[in-house]
């Protein structure tokens, strides 16, 4: 059965996006964008809020001509890859996306059941709902060396607490370092 995965680039302090909105700060190093290409090649499916929707349309609009290699693997994998997006004013998406039809729970049972390869989710908002409702098996973070003083968490704080065992961890250039989390379920 496919994981639910939660991955995503995250200052030291725990911030996805900073307090102005922005995120240029995350722009990883060469080894961690091939880190996250890597799981995108591992992905069945993506689910994704329509900010993340938007923000990652960047890589089906730009011109492939200014990308370097790794960017166009990233381009071409990330651009085929069946995405469901989670909208409540979106009316169409392009490419191999489609507007989700039931509720995050419905959706994600039924990729469960029809996808090979794990299921991403992303967006900070989107992750938080499935995290309150126990979809998400693994917690994947690449944490650069930046204090943003504030903006959008990686993790909600809801006074949830959430068991974790350490499956990995790695280092890499410029002191970025890969955190990646399993679930403790009781029922495991």
């Amino acid at each position: 059965m496919p994981d639910v995965t939660y991955s995503l680039t995250a200052s030291l302090d725990g911030y996805v996006i900073g307090p102005d909105g922005r995120f240029d700060w995350a722009a990883p190093p060469p080894d961690v964008f091939a880190l996250a290409t890597d799981e995108v090649r591992g992905l069945g499916v993506h689910l994704l809020g329509r900010r993340l929707y938007e923000t990652m349309e960047y890589w089906r609009d730009v011109d492939p001509a200014s990308l370097d290699d790794a960017e166009r693997e990233f381009a071409a994998l990330w651009n085929a890859l069946p995405k469901v997006v989670f909208s409540r004013t979106l009316t169409y998406v392009r490419g191999p996306a489609r507007l989700a039809t039931g509720d995050l729970a419905v959706e994600v049972a039924r990729l469960r059941d029809e996808v090979d390869g794990d299921i991403g989710i992303g967006g900070a908002d989107l992750a938080h709902q499935a995290a309150g409702l126990g979809l998400i098996d693994e917690y994947r973070v690449r944490v650069l060396p930046v204090l943003v003083g504030g903006g959008t968490p990686y993790f909600a704080h809801d006074a949830r607490q959430v068991r974790l065992r350490l499956v990995e961890c790695r280092t890499y250039d410029e002191g970025v370092v890969y955190l990646r989390h399993r679930v403790v379920r009781d029922d495991a």
